[in-house]
């Protein structure tokens, strides 16, 4: 027998009232009650940062946490992003310094940036790479995700 639980956060600007199980995660909700999947599932375990989401403004692992952890919150995802003007420099420079290689880290990672971005609007190399420390990535190496928030945040330097 589950147990389920109603909550109510706002998600991306928008209100949100769901029912879920206690033991759901957040990523979970998010991807198949929600019906956000920009979110990715990649450990499981807050090892890798795939699932990275805001959480009352500060990054968090979505695996981490349980849904009704959502409850009275205010949450962004990637999809949230879209529609924040600031975040577009940002997506522009993933695409311009190929960053986004096979992209199934590029959800995370862009969250992670923009945080980085928005804490620290003059973060220099050494600032970006210890703030994205949390997110794991097999194809670009970080060079190119370094760069690519670097030339975000301060016009390619």
């Amino acid at each position: 027998m589950s147990l389920k639980h109603d909550i109510e956060f706002t998600l991306n600007g928008v209100r949100k009232r769901v029912t879920v199980d206690v033991a759901m995660t957040a990523l979970d909700m998010l991807r198949d009650v929600v019906g956000l999947t920009g979110t990715k599932y990649g450990c499981g375990e807050g090892e890798c940062g795939a699932c990275t989401i805001r959480v009352d403004g500060e990054t968090r692992n979505s695996c981490l946490m349980f849904a009704v952890d959502f409850d009275g919150r205010d949450i962004v995802t990637i999809e949230g992003l879209a529609a924040d003007p600031k975040a577009d420099a940002l997506r522009e420079a993933f695409v311009e310094h190929g960053a986004v290689q096979c992209g199934f880290c590029t959800p995370g990672m862009v969250m992670q940036a923009s945080h980085i971005l928005d804490t620290n609007p003059n973060a220099d190399a050494e600032t970006i790479k210890r703030g994205i420390e949390g997110n794991l990535c097999r194809c670009t190496g970080y060079k190119k995700i370094v760069d690519a928030v670097e030339s975000a945040c301060c016009g390619g330097r």
